[in-house]
This record gives C-alpha cells, sequence and structure tokens, in this order.
C-alpha cells in the first residue's frame, strides 16, 4: 500500500471519490455520522461522544488516526476494535478494486473503514480528520452534525502559515445545512468559521455564545440555552479536557440524549497517550516509586496544555523525557513547560525516520529555558533520572509516535 503513492501526505479527494465509486460508495451507507475537525482535542472528544452514546445503548462506530500501538486501533466496529482478519481482509479487496493507479495510505486505509462500517450494524459513525479537513479523505460524506474543536498552528506546510487559512482548511468539513459545534477559538479562527457557515447556512453551536462549560469547586458545569449541568469532572486529566467535554455534551444534547449519557462521557471515556499514567510494565519496573506519565502532545498548544495540567498537579521534582518530529514547532512546544520541569532528557524516536535527532531537541529545550541532556533510549533516560530522585514525576512526551513506541514496549 505504501508503494501506491510516494507522498504520505498528499491532500485530495480525486483518488478517494474514484476509489469510493469502485467499491460501491460505501459512505453513503454508513450509520449517521458525527464528523471532528480541529487542532487539538478531537481523539479526547471523540472518545467522550462515545462514552455518553454507548452508555444510552447505542453501537458505535469511530475512525481515529494515526493509532498508537497497532494499527487496529484506528478502525472501531460497533464498540470493538477491528480483528486482524477482517481487516486484512478489507485491505486487500480495496487494493485489488484500486489496482496500480496513485492513492496514499491514509486514503486507501480510510476507504477500507468505510467499507467495514457500511457491512456492520451500528446507530452511529465517528470520524475524525486526519488532517485539516476541506481536503481530508475523510471528507466525503455529509454528516449529522460537525465539530471543529480548539484550531491552532500546526501542519503549516499543509494548511497555511496563518491562523485563517488553517481555521479555512478546517472549515470545510461544514457542510450545507448541517449543524456545527464549535470549540474554544481565537477570534481569526472564529470569524472564518462563522462565515463559512453563513454562506452554507449551517447552524452554529458556538462556545461562549450558545454554550459554556467551566470548573467550580471541583465539579464540570455546563449550562446552554436548555439549562444547566453539575458533573463530575473529566476523568481524562488535565484542565483542557473541561473545553473538549463542553463539545461532547453539546452534541450529546443536540442528539437529545439525558443527563445520565453527558455524566457517562466525563466519567467513562478512555484515550491512551493524553497525560495517561502508566501502571505496569518494563518502564515501571525500572522505576517503582516514580509517577510515571505518557503524552502524545506536539505543537505550542499541545505544551500549553500539558503545561496547565502540571501546574495543577502536587508539587514534585518533575522529569521530561522528549522525542519530536523533525516537521514540528520544538521550542514552541516547549516554552509553556520551562515553568514547571527541573530537568529535559532529549531521546530521538526508535525505528521513525522523521525523528529530530536528541541533540536537536536538548538545543531546542535549551533555548526554551529547560535545562535539558540527551539519552540513548527512554529506558536509560528514566534511569538516569530514578538514580538521582527514586520518586520523581516523569513524563514521557513530544510526540504520538513516542508515545507508541512506549506502549508497545510496555505490553
Amino acid at each position: 500500500m505504501m508503494t501506491l503513492h510516494p507522498k504520505v501526505i498528499d491532500l485530495t479527494l480525486d483518488r478517494v471519490h474514484r476509489l469510493l465509486a469502485l467499491l460501491g460508495n460505501p459512505e453513503r451507507a454508513i450509520p449517521p455520522a458525527i464528523h471532528i475537525a480541529g487542532t487539538n482535542g478531537k481523539g479526547s472528544t471523540q472518545a467522550m461522544i462515545r462514552a455518553g452514546l454507548e452508555a444510552a445503548g447505542q453501537k458505535v462506530h469511530a475512525y481515529t488516526s494515526p493509532h498508537l500501538a497497532r494499527f487496529q486501533e484506528r478502525i472501531r466496529l460497533a464498540g470493538a476494535l477491528i480483528e486482524e482478519p477482517a481487516l486484512a481482509a478489507l485491505l486487500d479487496e480495496c487494493v485489488a478494486k484500486n489496482g496500480p493507479d496513485e492513492i496514499t495510505f491514509f486514503e486507501i486505509t480510510t476507504c477500507a473503514a468505510f467499507l467495514a462500517f457500511a457491512r456492520t450494524q451500528a446507530d452511529w459513525t465517528l470520524l475524525e480528520v486526519g488532517l485539516g479537513g476541506r481536503l481530508d479523505a475523510t471528507n466525503v460524506i455529509t454528516p449529522r452534525l460537525s465539530i471543529i474543536t480548539p484550531v491552532s498552528m500546526d501542519h503549516e506546510a499543509f494548511l497555511g502559515d496563518t491562523l485563517a487559512k488553517i481555521a479555512a482548511e478546517k472549515a470545510g468539513i461544514i457542510k450545507r445545512g448541517i449543524p456545527v459545534i464549535l470549540g474554544p477559538q481565537h477570534p481569526d479562527g472564529l470569524q472564518v468559521m462563522e462565515t463559512t457557515a453563513a454562506r452554507l447556512g449551517a447552524p452554529v453551536l458556538a462556545h461562549g455564545q450558545h454554550w459554556q462549560v467551566w470548573e467550580e469547586r471541583g465539579r464540570l458545569i455546563y449550562q446552554d440555552e436548555t439549562g444547566l449541568l453539575d458533573l463530575p469532572l473529566p476523568n481524562l486529566p488535565g484542565p483542557h479536557q473541561i473545553q473538549n467535554a463542553g463539545a461532547a455534551i453539546t452534541a450529546l444534547r443536540f442528539l437529545g440524549h439525558d443527563e445520565a449519557a453527558c455524566e457517562a462521557a466525563v466519567t467513562r471515556a478512555e484515550w491512551p497517550a493524553r497525560m495517561q499514567r502508566l501502571r505496569r510494565g518494563p518502564l515501571i519496573d525500572l522505576a517503582p516509586d516514580a509517577e510515571l506519565w505518557l503524552d502524545g502532545g506536539h505543537n505550542p498548544a499541545g505544551g500549553e496544555a500539558v503545561a496547565a495540567t502540571l501546574a495543577r498537579m502536587p508539587d514534585r521534582d518533575t522529569h521530561l523525557i522528549c522525542g519530536m518530529l523533525n516537521t514540528k514547532d520544538v521550542t514552541g512546544y516547549m516554552r509553556p513547560l520551562a515553568p514547571h520541569v527541573a530537568r529535559l532528557h532529549a531521546v530521538s524516536i526508535p525505528g521513525e525516520k522523521n525523528t529530530l535527532p536528541a541533540e536537536a531537541t536538548r538545543d531546542a529545550a535549551r533555548s526554551a529555558g529547560i535545562d535539558a541532556t540527551t539519552a540513548p533510549s527512554v529506558a536509560e533516560a528514566v534511569s538516569a533520572i530514578t538514580d538521582e530522585n527514586p520518586e520523581a514525576r516523569i513524563l514521557i512526551c513530544g510526540s504520538l509516535y513516542l508515545a507508541g513506541a512506549i506502549l508497545r514496549e510496555n505490553g
């Protein structure tokens, strides 16, 4: 599949439309869809919506990317991850139909997901955009509802060098007459989204205008035009998850679900590598008294979210083990973290050709004001940190690819 198109990212819908037509247009036969775009928070918002819908007794398909430990994570059929034999058969079918024509890896796997969703009964389909929105391979459907989580600077080489340009790409998922939920947005991005929605006659449910969410006395308070909810805080850690929960609750209430579904959304969602506490595996064996965390955030907004989470944690000697891709704003990611970190150990991401060398990550950390060194591996960094302080808090961070490697190694 990787040989069918040399570019990993090549945004267009022509190849997807061609293959879907050859497959009998399965995207037209999937259960009603909720389409989610945004820079940060897409996966967490999707996970919360799924938790709420499933608590209400509904079966849910879900499509997300990238995967962390194994490819099957990308396709969830009626609640369960797709099994390997079924996945292999679907991919064989798509490759055979596509023939020698060019198509990217993400495009052909998205077509396989549509095929799986069309052939398996469910009540809803949750689709997470891979990159951007307007020309993303998932943007071939007309959903029941669209959601755009907070938009910030990322993937500028593909989406544009200003927030307004990036917002325009994300707003490309807005469809004529289809309601769109907008998470908290920078004014420049919000203006683009609202203008797009007005042109298409798409009703808008915008944070700060039509719904609000905040923390009060250790509870999540949500308010919209139909009333107020007093709920537990999200089980996914970090203050940014309150915003994601707000978008998920807005979606559930729009679909007619009650307070019980909304509470399940914030208390039952599972989403690995988003400030995930590691509790077992070889790394824990190396550092039984340490506190180990894992986060896949990789852009400046992700760095701000992690920093806000660390700021609310009990005071503890905190160290970062960081590996990043060479396409990211490394200093922008690290700058918000500087006040909360004692030291950073930079690593190269194992098996990733686009990894930033550990030395470059170290230098970026130093330029952001963080004391930094390098380590040959995550395990050796953990050992070095705990040799000095066995009870340190250690956060492994900087990339979903690094997070996936850690999850695989930790079983």
